[in-house]
């Protein structure tokens, strides 16, 4: 169910959140972001502020170096589980395959101590 404030929020400005969400959570800048792109940082900053939406081909650019599908920038960040798996999947990909193991141990081990009961 979509939340009534939300559903009222112009597309321009829901991709916009989605995208500094997105942004933020890999710890990017903007310029950091618009370098990826190979595009200006004002042109991010107008992208998250709502103020201009991206093309479809900057859309597909932004999917990709995000790592996220264009239907994940599309849509509100959400609390499903396998839309947190992907989030977590995403950040995990920007390590080397080393640290991967490491937080996936660490995330197992958690997960464990969290489902035994009564310790």
């Amino acid at each position: 169910m979509i939340n009534k404030k939300l559903a009222e929020q112009p597309l321009a400005q829901l991709l916009g959140q989605r995208i500094a969400e997105l942004r933020k959570s890999r710890r990017w800048t903007q310029a950091q972001l618009a370098e990826r792109l190979h595009v200006e940082p004002e042109t991010i900053s107008r992208f998250e502020r709502g103020a201009s939406a991206p093309s479809l081909h900057t859309l597909e650019n932004l999917a990709s170096v995000l790592r996220v599908s264009i239907g994940d920038l599309l849509v509100h960040s959400s609390t499903a589980p396998d839309d947190q798996a992907m989030r977590i999947s995403a950040w995990l990909s920007e390590l080397k395959p080393a640290d991967r193991a490491f937080v996936t141990g660490i995330v197992q081990q958690l997960c464990e101590r969290l489902r035994s009961p009564g310790d």
